[in-house]
């Protein structure tokens, strides 16, 4: 199991995350590409951090929303969508490229991971954007009970898909990450701890309601964002290095 973390999110004069502090204990960095967050200068240095840790890099793409962070679902046509993908894919590879670096994979952002989840044709227009793009990558998605159908889709378009959880969310009955607006979406040190190892070992998680769902878990997800989360991810990564199987 190999730990993700979305990196890259400063832009001009604000520092957002502690991305230096993060990457040594991660496997795979995904590097906003400027729609969201970030700027030229931040993304050509986090993939020459990535570079120096050995780091998989991975296109965090997003709907164009620098005020709202990406976190605001925009309507677009298929064909605007699937070019500003293009877009973003294009200048994060070249960037890449210039340092010998080559991406890896895609992990969409925000309102558009989100919309993903719940919007099949929202989905399978991401699919044919990262399909129809010159160069091959894999594309990482959230495990849901629902992940043979999203497999299928993505299969039939000829893309190789890998599966997250994530290491501090609770989650609801339908693979669904509980609310952040509810008192209880988020783990304690303790529970978050217990639910990385349960993946780890059983690639299952417990819900809030108390049941254990069965979960493909290619990669977890973790947040560097503050000092206590970056304690966190040494954690994790421990409890993962001793029960990975």
């Amino acid at each position: 199991m190999k730990l993700n973390c979305d990196l890259g999110e400063s832009f001009g004069n604000w520092t957002i995350g502690s991305d230096a502090a993060v990457m040594p204990y991660i496997d795979q960095a995904n590097i906003a590409c400027g729609f969201h967050a970030g700027d030229p200068i931040v993304l050509a240095k986090t993939i020459s951090l990535a570079k120096h840790y050995n780091v998989d890099i991975g296109a965090h793409p997003s709907y164009p929303d620098l005020v709202g962070f990406g976190r605001r679902s925009v309507q677009m046509s298929a064909t605007e969508l699937i070019q500003t993908l293009h877009y973003q894919l294009s200048a994060f590879c070249g960037m890449a490229a210039i340092q010998g670096m080559q991406a890896n994979y895609v992990k969409p952002h925000g309102a558009l991971y989100n919309d993903m989840m719940k919007d099949t044709s929202i989905r399978q227009t991401i699919f044919k954007a990262i399909a129809t793009f010159h160069q091959p990558l894999m594309v990482l998605v959230q495990a849901t009970p629902q992940w043979e159908s999203i497999e299928k889709e993505a299969q039939a378009m000829g893309l190789v898909i890998n599966f997250e959880a994530f290491a501090d969310r609770r989650y609801n009955d339908d693979g669904s990450l509980v609310s952040r607006q509810h008192e209880r979406a988020l783990l304690n040190e303790n529970e978050m701890l217990e639910q990385v190892r349960q993946m780890a070992t059983e690639n299952k998680v417990t819900t809030i309601a108390g049941t254990q769902l069965s979960l493909p878990i290619h990669s977890l997800c973790v947040h560097g964002d503050n000092p206590t989360a970056i304690g966190h991810i040494q954690q994790i990564r421990q409890v993962v290095n001793q029960n990975d199987v």
